[in-house]
């Protein structure tokens, strides 16, 4: 039978992040976050639940890892919790929150999987936010600071460490739509956090590889979808246009290119000031790893009702829907190629180490993808979660479709190993390959883990 078959050497791996599956939020010298404060405000969460014991990934990390060497997961992307190691986002570190950290990586690699840490998952330490949070400066200087001491500590057992995950989510949905801490609805912060977030990135790479001690390969991961207009008219090109400046580009254009939308916002100008100083942009502009995260596209409409950028995001009728989005496939491509064509492409030389010069150009990666669907027992025990394996088939075959053509694509992580905590909407929806009871914390595989699994050993699957 014909197939779809991998690059030797191709990368497969699972997801995970630190509020959403540890649990113990307050034990063993842990800080709080801005996250347990969030989640601990009422009506902010779906049915008021909280990441307090999420999956207990904290105390069960040794089956966790066993269970994925059973089903050959051979790379695991996780995030450390910053206020696990330093409780009050600075000063002094606490061992216990190292030594965790340890026994993870150890036990993970006892199992023969590579460990991806990534620094930043969302959890900022509520102490920094208090002094103003990633709208302040000063903030980045701390993860700088947060990205040297793990380095110190990690960096001779970890090969891979992406300094932030998604951080357009972290300032927009963070701090203008409101819907994820720290819960504010400012344009402002949201534009002055997303460049420190970058800046910050910038800062981290620096000391990441100042302090370790052997070649660590750095990198980021975003969120990326590409955009439509929903009609052919000039306004909904228009209104497509600033949706992608305002998503896409906001955070592609500084790390590939050295350059910033922000810089053209009209509506910018009156928050941002003298937002972007001197050496930022140059600073930023340096990763060797891009992860990209897609979960689906967005088609938008011109709309006076919506303030600020005028824009309505449309929901197509006729295509099937997860519990979030839209499942649109043949966005990954569309993606994907997008970002060869425009970022990576050979171009002429230019002082800045990753605009699209061949040998410069970063890896890519696809860190995130994944499908939240209803997942529940048949009458055998067995979880026949067949639109997940749908799913999976569908955007691999987009991505080996992408790499055909000539992307060149290292990796896969599916979002996510396990179900978990989603952030604001709670409980409700199961992303995993493995089904967590959160009251019993019994682990079930699902057919999609079993299925992924084949894929993996097979490093393809038949069509």
């Amino acid at each position: 039978m014909p197939g779809i078959h991998f690059p030797e050497g191709f990368v497969w791996g699972i997801a995970s992040s630190a509020y959403q599956v540890e649990g113990a939020w307050n034990e063993d010298g842990k800080g709080v976050s801005i996250w347990d404060t969030f989640a601990h405000t009422p009506g902010k969460i779906v049915n008021d639940e909280n990441g307090d014991a999420a999956i207990d990934h904290y105390h069960r990390y040794k089956e966790d890892a066993a269970l994925m060497a059973e089903l050959d997961l051979r790379h695991y992307r996780f995030s450390t919790a910053w206020t696990r190691i330093l409780p009050a986002g600075t000063g002094p570190v606490n061992p216990k929150g190292i030594a965790f950290y340890d026994r993870l990586i150890d036990a993970l690699l006892k199992h023969k999987i590579e460990p991806y840490l990534c620094l930043f998952h969302w959890d900022l330490p509520q102490a920094l936010q208090d002094k103003g949070g990633w709208p302040n400066r000063e903030t980045a200087y701390a993860f700088a600071d947060y990205a040297r001491i793990v380095a110190k500590h990690f960096g001779d057992r970890v090969n891979v460490i992406f300094t932030h995950n998604e951080p357009w989510v972290a300032a927009f949905a963070g701090h203008f739509l409101g819907m994820h801490a720290p819960g504010t609805k400012e344009l402002g912060a949201a534009l002055r956090a997303v460049h420190h977030l970058l800046l910050s990135h910038g800062l981290a790479t620096e000391a990441i590889r100042a302090e370790a001690k052997r070649p660590v390969k750095v990198g980021i991961t975003l969120n990326l979808n590409p955009v439509y207009p929903a009609t052919e008219s000039k306004k909904d090109a228009e209104a497509a246009d600033r949706v992608d400046a305002t998503m896409n580009r906001i955070v592609l254009d500084p790390l590939l290119k050295g350059t910033t939308p922000i810089e053209g916002y009209k509506i910018a100008k009156p928050f941002t000031g003298n937002l972007i100083q001197p050496g930022d942009l140059k600073k930023i502009c340096v990763l060797d790893l891009l992860g990209i995260n897609y979960y689906s596209r967005a088609v938008m409409k011109h709309s006076a009702k919506i303030p600020v950028i005028g824009v309505e995001q449309v929901h197509p009728e006729g295509n099937e829907y997860s519990g979030m989005w839209e499942i649109f496939p043949e966005g990954l491509y569309a993606l994907l190629t997008r970002i060869q064509r425009d970022y990576l492409q050979p171009s002429p030389p230019s002082p800045l180490p990753n605009k699209g010069e061949g040998r410069n150009a970063p890896e890519l990666m696809i860190t995130e993808n994944g499908i939240p669907v209803p997942d529940g027992f048949d009458f055998d025990g067995r979880i026949r979660d067949e639109r997940r394996i749908r799913y999976l088939r569908n955007h691999l075959a987009q991505l080996h479709r992408a790499i055909q053509d000539g992307v060149p694509v290292k990796g896969y992580f599916h979002w996510s190993f396990m179900d978990n905590f989603e952030w604001a909407l709670g409980y409700g929806q199961r992303f995993g390959l493995v089904y967590v009871d959160f009251e019993t914390q019994k682990r079930t595989v699902k057919d999609s883990g079993r299925w992924f699994a084949e894929v993996i050993r097979g490093n393809g699957f038949e069509i």
